[in-house]
């Protein structure tokens, strides 16, 4: 089942060029591939949960997002979210968007669809000494063996 289409992508982002809809053609499947796989390591089916007509919209929404991310990451230079040149010294720097580049889904996307791994636990602060593991239990009710 496909959640978003090219019109979808033109409706909710902008209009494309024919390059971009070829592209657009190939990252959908492979954007939901994608999320399908991330809902299955949570232990969830983004089928049955794309039954809710709201949670589908939500679906739509981020696969759109995801997509209009990738089409905007240039494909013939380095994506860099920011740099700085200096002159004389000259100097740059700069720090790029996707290390790896390529398709990547955002923890705050994942999160609005519900497929982030909630963490719990706790630890244990003080430490306990083995030694005197059952030392004043009940299990001694005799009395003849001492604390010590």
């Amino acid at each position: 089942m496909t959640y978003a289409t090219v019109d979808d992508v033109i409706a909710i982002w902008r209009s494309l060029t024919n390059e971009e809809m070829e592209r657009t053609e190939q990252l959908l499947p492979i954007v939901e591939a994608s999320l399908r796989v991330e809902a299955e390591r949570v232990g969830k089916d983004l089928d049955q949960l794309a039954e809710t007509p709201s949670y589908q919209q939500v679906l739509k929404s981020v696969i759109v997002d995801v997509v209009a991310r990738t089409l905007m990451t240039a494909t013939d230079q380095e994506p860099m979210t920011q740099s700085s040149e200096s002159a004389l010294g000259y100097s740059f720097s700069g720090t790029f968007l996707v290390p790896g580049g390529g398709l990547f889904i955002k923890r705050t996307e994942l999160a609005r669809l519900g497929l982030r791994r909630q963490r719990w636990g706790a630890k244990e602060i003080y430490e306990t000494d083995q030694r005197y593991n059952g030392l004043f239990a009940s299990e001694d009710t005799d009395g003849d063996e001492p604390f010590w």
